[in-house]
């Protein structure tokens, strides 16, 4: 299976919503393609969509990460919403939910943020 990546911008938030797997094979895609929104687009916060998220291994992490990064180093945030128990487990073993903040839907995310519709 491959990874669909449906970018969308509401206000100052880049809505992230991935569908399929994030593997070693499409996070690099994913990786250009949140960096070129972040630069060209003036994307201040970062929501992560992972409702339909299959599969992550450790280039998937390695990719929220490094944009988890890249956000808070511009006095942004980020935030996931819509995690599915699979891709739960993963963070929880690999630490990520001590650094970032979770939320059951883009509602929510969009509220934690101040820019609720």
């Amino acid at each position: 299976m491959s990874l669909q990546i449906d970018l969308s911008k509401h206000s100052d938030v880049l809505i992230v919503r991935l569908v399929g797997e994030l593997d070693h094979h499409t996070a690099d895609s994913v990786r250009e393609q949140v960096e070129q929104k972040i630069e060209y687009e003036g994307v201040r916060h970062i929501l992560l969509n992972l409702e339909d998220l299959s599969f992550m291994d450790s280039s998937g992490l390695g990719v929220i990460l490094g944009r988890y990064k890249h956000i808070t180093q511009l006095g942004g945030k980020m935030i996931i919403c819509a995690i599915s128990p699979s891709i739960y487990r993963l963070f929880e073993m690999s630490g990520l939910f001590k650094i970032l903040k979770i939320v059951d839907s883009e509602e929510q995310a969009l509220e934690y943020l101040g820019v609720a519709s």
